[in-house]
């Protein structure tokens, strides 16, 4: 009995970064067209130079306008190919002041978007990203003008970069302005930083999706906390291994916080620095961690039930996962 295809699993990207899922080969071709040299995106060894890589995604797509739409147009198309029938990246246009103003940066992208979503049959949305390594302050102004595009595009605010630089309590007022403005709080935590941060953004920060979250398994009491609070962790497996949070696949946490009642998605994180996306993250999990189908349907279904997308998206995803599960126990191979 072959396996069901994984890309035919209706799902939603809920853990992805906008400049992280620029493709390789775009970013060579621009890096070549713009005369910028750009150091390999695979090559980093440890979290500071992950973090470089980003730079270069940025000097790229803020050199034209046209390169931040290519960005956009191509993110939607690989999440089309893997499946995906809602991508909601973390994006901050304040960085692309090269191109003009945040608000000119956001429809610009929000343009893009739209288009390329009815080509490709994806829904879009963005999640605000704001940075724990800039002041209150930074966080608060990105909350205000992130609530203002509730419902025009953005839904969320999140929570960036390197989780033991600051408390999330530092954060407490810009989240509150987010939640206030009708948006979802979806900080990362439980990363580089330990059990305690996880329960920190719920507490702190009204999290109700966590990006990545997985530390959480170090402790039980934290466990138990996300399932009565019915926190989400939006899980990145390639990401997790690549960054040394888990030593293997094989030690991944997924499967006891799965087993523990946790709810959970997967994310691709940052395709171009990982070399993986989103159908990737789901074969990985069939293949390296066992991962039944009823289990994958299961992740499937939590990404769709607990994004931001349109009820009716929603509806229609779900019923796909239904549909999905089923499909004749033979069905046609997989893809590559």
């Amino acid at each position: 009995m072959r396996s069901r295809d994984l890309r035919l699993l209706p799902k939603a990207e809920l853990h992805l970064h906008l400049l992280g899922a620029l493709r390789a080969t775009t970013l060579a071709e621009l890096a070549a067209s713009e005369g910028i040299p750009v150091r390999d995106p695979r090559l980093f060894a440890d979290f500071d130079e992950f973090q470089q890589c980003f730079q270069d995604a940025f000097r790229l797509t803020a050199a034209r306008p046209e390169n931040l739409r290519r960005l956009v147009r191509e993110v939607i198309a690989d999440a089309a190919a893997d499946g995906v029938v809602w991508v909601q990246p973390h994006f901050d246009p304040y960085f692309y002041t090269p191109l003009g103003s945040p608000d000119e940066v956001m429809e610009l992208v929000l343009d893009e978007a739209d288009s390329a979503s009815r080509e490709y049959g994806v829904g879009f949305g963005l999640t605000m990203a704001a940075s724990r390594h800039t002041e209150a302050e930074v966080a608060e102004e990105r909350a205000r003008f992130a609530a203002r595009y509730a419902g025009r595009g953005v839904h969320a605010l999140g929570l960036t970069g390197n989780d033991t630089v600051a408390p999330a309590a530092v954060f407490a007022n810009a989240f509150k302005i987010a939640r206030d403005g009708g948006l979802t709080a979806a900080p990362h935590a439980g990363e580089l930083a330990g059990a305690d941060s996880v329960r920190a953004v719920v507490e702190e920060l009204g999290a109700t999706r966590v990006a990545h979250g997985i530390r959480a398994a170090e402790d039980p009491a934290v466990l138990a906390f996300l399932v009565e609070r019915d926190v989400t962790l939006d899980v990145c497996l390639t990401s997790n291994v690549l960054l040394g949070v888990t030593a293997s696949i094989e030690s991944h946490p997924l499967p006891a916080l799965l087993a523990a009642g946790v709810r959970c998605s997967l994310g691709a994180d940052d395709p171009l620095m990982f070399d993986k996306g989103l159908y990737d993250e789901y074969s990985l999990a069939r293949d390296g961690l066992g991962l039944s189908d009823e289990q994958l349907a299961a992740i499937a279904r939590t990404s769709l039930e607990t994004s931001d997308a349109p009820a009716d998206l929603v509806a229609s995803g779900l019923a796909g996962v239904d549909a999905w599960l089923r499909a004749d126990d033979e069905p046609a191979q997989e893809r590559g």
